[in-house]
């Protein structure tokens, strides 16, 4: 086949593939979920299969485990989280206008100024988009949650996915040696190495920043739960979740958490310091300690790139979607690097003069 034919090929075959994916979004989730916890677990059941475990005892042992830890998290911390969200939600509009009466008693001498003294209707605009907010927020939650977490998807994800990650478990060495097999063999030692550079993107992502997020968010809820801050393990544990796109999670937790200790602590400026000392140790402990050493080196997801992956992907397949975000997003981005690579090495881009030419900027007077 010519290389057109081949593009051709590979483009048709992603066209239909997701249109297939986009009849079938209603039931993707547990299997998603499944293979997700698989790629995670593999490492885990190969070193217990290096110790000597057998490979179904090994995966029966790690998925027993994740289960047994999955259910505790599931009953010690749902009701608590659901309460302090329920919580929260309902005395949001008066942190909002204790807000405001703060900014108009103790702020009106500095802001005033800038605002020509019509303080009060700049507190209420923000007032307003505050309100919008959270209202698009629950909008698109809602939008998640029923487009991608059905009645019968909540009942599958527990049933299914355990299944299939323990069937995928066992059988991940031999699925990739099975595809191995199937490259052509003109490629297959190009495409080895850009599967490999897209395995070291997705599990330097997923395994590492993932780990890392847990850590912080366990970090950030006992602190702020220490500190005594309301809803301080709501907060912590979101802010947590949402270091998986870099910044955007420590920034959000840190102004709803100041916000919440203005509200709450207000004169005392020292529980209000702790609070921002404990999101200022959270981003010490990130950049020196826990980044480093397990996410390592630039994984090549730029935070705008991974968000506007998140929102694709769910847009698309709903929380399936998101699930699918990151993987696919770190895929595409080593495909794309490579494709660059290989159109900046090429005469489309050299011109007529080959690799043979001086490829650098040069500075002109």
């Amino acid at each position: 086949m010519s290389l057109k034919s081949q593009v051709l090929f590979w483009l048709g075959a992603l066209v239909v593939t997701t249109i297939i994916l986009l009849f079938l979004r209603g039931m993707l989730l547990p299997f998603v979920a499944g293979m997700i916890l698989a790629y995670l677990l593999d490492p885990v059941a190969d070193r217990l299969e290096s110790w000597g475990l057998g490979r179904v005892l090994a995966s029966s042992l790690i998925l027993g485990a994740a289960l047994v830890l999955f259910v505790m998290a599931l009953l010690v911390l749902i009701p608590i989280l659901s309460r302090q969200l329920a919580n929260f939600a309902e005395n949001l509009p008066g942190y909002l206008k204790s807000l405001e009466l703060l900014a108009q008693t103790y702020g009106s001498k500095w802001l005033s100024p800038l605002f020509d003294g019509n303080l009060k209707s700049l507190s209420g605009n923000i007032s307003d988009i505050a309100t919008k907010g959270v209202s698009w927020l629950a909008t698109l939650l809602k939008s998640i949650w029923s487009g991608g977490m059905a009645l019968v998807n909540i009942v599958s994800l527990f049933v299914v996915t355990p299944i299939v990650a323990f069937y995928m478990l066992i059988d991940w060495d031999r699925m990739i040696e099975k595809v191995d097999s199937w490259l052509p063999r003109d490629h297959a030692p190009v495409i080895r190495e850009i599967a490999a550079d897209i395995n070291r993107a997705i599990a330097g992502f997923l395994r590492g920043q993932g780990t890392v997020c847990l850590l912080l968010g366990l970090f950030y809820a006992i602190g702020l739960t220490i500190a005594g801050l309301n809803f301080g393990l709501l907060i912590g544990l979101g802010a947590g979740l949402l270091s998986f796109i870099p910044y955007v999670g420590s920034v959000l937790g840190l102004v709803v958490s100041l916000g919440v200790a203005l509200v709450q602590f207000w004169p005392d400026w020292v529980m209000i310091l702790i609070v921002l000392l404990i999101f200022s140790a959270g981003q010490f402990l990130e950049g020196n300690f826990l980044s480093p050493k397990l996410v390592g080196g630039s994984i090549g997801l730029h935070p705008v790139w991974l968000m506007f992956a998140l929102f694709a992907f769910g847009y698309l397949f709903g929380f399936t979607g998101m699930l699918m975000a990151v993987p696919l997003a770190a895929a595409f981005a080593v495909v794309l690097r490579f494709l660059l690579k290989q159109y900046l090495a090429s005469s489309v881009y050299l011109g007529g003069g080959g690799a043979g030419r001086d490829t650098e900027p040069r500075d002109h007077d």
